[in-house]
């Protein structure tokens, strides 16, 4: 594995522990802020929005920047933004604070994908990608936990604190292993990097990917008080869930680039998202049954991530087919379509919980989803019909 991916997959780490951390840490904010549960995972939302608004904008707008020197900036507005939230006074400051954070995100996997898959050959892309993106899972695997461990032992300040200091480590990473010469593919003016935001196949992916992440968030948002109130684990047990859920994911995350690499993306995401939307409505049945929910959720994090490798690569290839300039936008905007799904998820299950219960998320994601995997086998259809197309041009 070249050492420049190794570094992008210690930054992933930190940035996946920042974002995912907050879910555990819902309840634990709502009671020591005196907030509701919506408002507390509204954070979810906010940060999902910095990464929305970062990955295009801020993408296109810093793409003659070195790469190496982005990539450091990135994580010193990172630290920066976790260190605002450990001394913020109130709401207000942490909802800054999470939404500078998210702006660093949003840039660092637009650029990130990139790279990864310029490392190693075509046909390891979508490994490529998963290994980078393994970072995530492993913050699920270890930060998530701990850092929820941490907030509700030592408060949810001293989360952010911890995240801070790995952040510091991703940044000393970026500085000692990513190479000063990235090769840089050509760049478009900015007006045609901002087109990818108009071509309707590449639309079609973004929908496919906001629906689809969407779809788990919903229940994933509040998988801390479900599995709290409704399954009856204590919250020490809950921590150990999340644990089992993020091995799970890393399971998943690298299997699903290897059975993406393998049959190709579409192949790929309809299995995963068939899955995903058969497990939610599952989940709607066993969410009350102690064990039977521990079960569900397990297996859930198999296939929850493992479409993150496909949904990527299969962009950047599209974006190399019929926008070459601007590459990284459109995979910045495919970054930004995965926290627009966060986002929208978010706050779906917000409304959910606050009109129907909690028990109500868990299908509410599975139809999100199946409208992701209708979106996935259209476009799939589009393929093969303009494969057609050009072979009979060609003829």
């Amino acid at each position: 594995m070249p050492l420049a991916l190794l570094a992008l997959t210690i930054s992933a780490f930190a940035i996946g522990t920042t974002e995912f951390v907050i879910v555990g840490l819902v309840p634990t904010i709502a009671e020591q802020m005196g907030i509701s549960l919506p408002s507390a995972g509204l954070l979810v939302s906010i940060y999902a929005l910095g990464v929305a608004i970062g990955a295009p904008v801020l993408t296109a707008l810093t793409a003659r920047l070195p790469r190496k020197q982005l990539l450091i900036l990135l994580m010193a507005l990172f630290t920066a933004g976790n260190l605002l939230a450990w001394l913020a006074p109130g709401y207000n400051t942490l909802v800054v604070a999470r939404l500078l954070t998210g702006l660093a995100h949003g840039v660092f996997f637009s650029i990130g994908s990139t790279i990864a898959t310029g490392l190693v050959a075509r046909e390891k892309a979508a490994s490529a990608i998963a290994i980078m993106f393994g970072g995530l899972t492993v913050a699920l695997v270890t930060g998530v936990p701990l850092g929820t461990f941490i907030g509700q032992h030592f408060g949810w300040r001293e989360t952010f604190l911890a995240v801070a200091g790995l952040g510091v480590i991703a940044l000393i990473a970026s500085m000692l292993l990513i190479p000063k010469a990235i090769p840089m593919q050509p760049v478009a003016g900015l007006k045609a990097q901002l087109s990818v935001l108009t071509h309707p196949r590449l639309l079609m992916i973004y929908a496919i990917t906001a629906l689809g992440y969407g779809g788990v968030f919903t229940a994933f948002t509040f998988l801390a008080p479900m599995m709290q109130s409704l399954a009856g684990f204590s919250p020490s047990a809950v921590s150990f869930i999340l644990l089992g859920y993020g091995v799970a994911v890393a399971i998943g995350n690298i299997w699903g680039g290897k059975l993406a690499d393998k049959q190709g993306a579409i192949p790929a995401l309809t299995l995963i998202f068939a899955a995903l939307a058969v497990l939610l409505l599952i989940f709607q049945f066993t969410v009350s049954i102690h064990y039977a929910a521990l079960v569900t959720v397990l297996i859930m994090g198999i296939f929850a991530f493992g479409n993150v490798p496909g949904l990527q690569v299969y962009v950047v290839q599209k974006a190399g087919e019929y926008t070459p300039g601007a590459v990284d936008v459109a995979s910045g905007l495919n970054i930004a379509a995965f926290n627009v799904g966060i986002a929208l998820g978010s706050i779906v299950g917000g409304q959910t919980v606050e009109h129907y219960g909690l028990a109500s998320t868990p299908w509410i994601g599975a139809v999100i989803v199946a409208v992701a995997l209708i979106l996935t086998i259209i476009s799939g259809r589009l393929d093969k019909k303009n494969a057609s197309v050009a072979q009979w041009k060609q003829a």
